[in-house]
């Protein structure tokens, strides 16, 4: 073993202390958040593959950035190990086993090269500045120290002079990337993996829908979030594991309309805000659009939102928890669950909520119904056609959710085309008329937790009176608050979309279909049926057995972008530069088709409230019931045929 080798060894030992030095100090900080229920033994022994599968799933999206990835971050990893390895002199004296470590070193070079070339000689918007532009230096540095100092021992000293420079720069990298791990981008590895091992939805890495938000315990002496100490540990570390690559701020439709938000700010701000005497100056990266003006000071008891604090109200407001950030975030961060938290606290503690966001609020506690509107005249839509009632049969297959929209005449059209196809395909079904009250779904997203808990006990308690096997919605969001949200309140039934229940009736031949021309359709998924339930095949099925020509918009199935209707973000209206509804028609419009395909209540209004020259707007249901009107026709030309 050479005397560089030994030094590399010992330098890597160096490495590790102050390393674990400063990470101790982070896990301090930690320690302010609340605490929270961690499986520690399954959460490491889960680690590797929640690591190489999970997260290299969401990263290899990026091709490039995969590559990158898996060179710089394992080929440092693997030669720092085998180097320190070395200390053994079973492993240090042998010559071949050195050859390794140059190898793996080479590696890790080769990534610290593709590290550079991503960010230099310009860095893309996206990509945060400042000690992020160090980073490819100080990984060059040290792979390039260490690849020269292992070459020599591998060759038995030959290219000494060589292996005392490479030795130079693998300490001043290699110092200098340990150093990053308390405040700079190294920070993410640590706190990554140690987000992945106590991570607050763990059902997300074993394939389960894990998008329901938490209950709030409404007897807490303090509702919601106000400090970064009110969050639970586990949360904490979720924001120090951001690498700030901005795959969330790309995907935001907040961000992309110009609103006050971007998810990597908004995190990154949740991170410095943990430090004592918290400041937001280093951050280097995009700022919010239309920034409001904020003292950008915190603590970890001190407040997060307001202007003398980190984060500006309306920055919480742009949200429309479509977890579109969530869904393209490689370290698996929950933005959406901090946003809520945050939220709960300014509506239900200071009653801080925008102007146009309250009439709703007070009407969905004193009257059930965000717009104050007789329960009684949810069925109104419906004049003229047949609607069997609960109260009255006191049993049926399905139970029809007909939720907030239908008190829309736009989704009114939508709903009389679904119960029309129920009754042609001889679906024994009823709805619930006046004892339907709203799901619940805008309080909830909007941070009134104890409106939304009032009214989802009622509603289980309503459905408990009767005999159902399903319950079937239009409304995406209706479906995900009855799938997903009830069960923590003891509601558990099977939900489904009418996209997945038409297409079953289509398939079993119930309702015989003609084709529709081959006109060009595109399908706008919304995000509470595709990212929040994972729904994105059955209304594609749908569409392709009406004989419609298909066409794909550039952001489509579980990273589908926004509509703009989800999270309140209709009645918290907070000012933009554009409206996220015109740019998702623009993609749409993109694509030539002739028609857009919805199958959201919320997402019918954003869309069709978009002027100018656009493709037409149809919900799935009005499609399959022009399609079935048209079978008898089909059918007759092929007899005359």
């Amino acid at each position: 073993m050479t005397d560089t080798a030994l030094a590399l060894a010992l330098l890597v030992l160096a490495m590790a202390v102050v390393a674990g030095a400063l990470a101790a100090r982070r896990a301090r900080l930690w320690r302010a958040g609340r605490a929270a229920r961690v499986d520690w033994l399954d959460g490491l022994a889960a680690l590797p593959k929640r690591y190489l599968v999970d997260v290299h799933h969401v990263v290899g999206r990026d091709p490039y950035a995969a590559r990158m990835h898996a060179l710089a971050a394992g080929g440092l990893l693997a030669g720092s190990a085998l180097a320190l390895a070395g200390l053994v002199p079973l492993l240090g004296n042998a010559r071949l086993y050195w050859w390794i470590v140059a190898l793996a070193f080479a590696a890790a070079l080769a990534g610290g090269f593709m590290v550079g070339r991503r960010r230099l000689p310009v860095k893309p918007a996206r990509l945060s500045g400042g000690r992020f532009q160090r980073l490819p230096l100080l990984l060059a540095a040290y792979a390039a120290g260490g690849f020269l100092v292992a070459l020599d021992a591998s060759l038995g000293g030959a290219l000494r002079p060589f292996a005392f420079v490479g030795l130079a720069l693998a300490a001043v990298g290699g110092i200098g990337l340990a150093r990053q791990l308390d405040r700079g981008p190294m920070r993410h590895a640590f706190a990554g993996a140690a987000h992945l091992v106590a991570h607050p939805r763990p059902d997300r890495f074993e394939g389960k829908p894990a998008t329901a938000l938490a209950p709030l315990d409404l007897d807490a002496p303090r509702l919601g979030v106000a400090t970064p100490a009110d969050f639970t540990f586990n949360r904490l570390i979720g924001f120090d594991a951001c690498i700030q690559c901005g795959r969330c701020e790309t995907a935001c439709p907040a961000f992309a309309a110009g609103q006050p938000l971007n998810p990597k700010r908004l995190i990154q701000d949740l991170a410095a805000a943990i430090q004592p005497n918290a400041t937001n100056a280093a951050y280097a990266g995009s700022p919010y659009p239309n920034a409001r003006p904020v003292a950008g000071i915190g603590g970890p008891d001190k407040p997060l939102v307001g202007t003398g604090a980190m984060i500006h109200p309306d920055t919480l407001w742009s949200c429309t928890t479509c977890r579109a950030c969530v869904e393209e975030c490689p370290m698996m961060i929950e933005h959406v669950d901090a946003i809520v938290d945050l939220r709960r606290f300014q509506t239900l503690e200071l009653g801080a909520l925008p102007v146009k966001a309250a009439p709703p609020l007070m009407e969905l506690r004193y009257a059930d119904e965000p717009g104050g509107r007789p329960l009684g005249a949810r069925t109104d839509f419906a004049a003229g056609l047949t609607l069997p009632l609960m109260a009255a049969k006191g049993e049926a297959d399905v139970l029809l959710w007909l939720g907030e929209g239908a008190y829309e005449l736009r989704y009114g059209r939508t709903l009389r085309a679904l119960i029309t196809l129920l009754q042609k395909a001889g679906v024994d079904f009823a709805v619930l008329g006046a004892e339907e009250r709203d799901c619940g779904d805008l309080a909830r997203r909007l941070g009134d937790e104890a409106t939304f808990q009032r009214l989802a006990r009622d509603n289980i308690a309503t459905l408990a009176r009767y005999r159902f096997s399903r319950i079937l919605t239009a409304d995406p969001h209706a479906l995900h608050a009855l799938r997903n949200e009830y069960r923590a309140f003891g509601g558990a039934y099977e939900v489904v979309h009418h996209s997945a229940f038409l297409d079953e009736l289509v398939a079993a031949g119930r309702l015989p279909v003609g084709a529709l021309g081959g006109a060009r359709v595109t399908y706008h998924d919304p995000c509470y049926l595709g990212r929040y339930n994972g729904e994105v095949d059955a209304p594609r099925r749908l569409l392709d057995r009406l004989g419609l020509e298909r066409l794909e918009m550039e952001r489509s199935g579980r990273r589908s972008m926004c509509c703009g209707g989800g999270g309140g973000a209709p009645v918290s209206d907070i000012e933009g530069e554009r409206r996220i509804p015109d740019i998702r028609m623009g993609q749409a419009s993109a694509t030539g088709a002739a028609i857009v395909a919805v199958a959201c209540p919320q997402c019918s209004a954003m869309l069709e409230g978009v002027t100018g020259a656009r493709p037409d707007v149809a919900d799935i249901a009005e499609l399959v019931l022009m399609a079935v009107e048209a079978a008898p026709a089909a059918a007759r030309a092929e007899t005359l045929a």
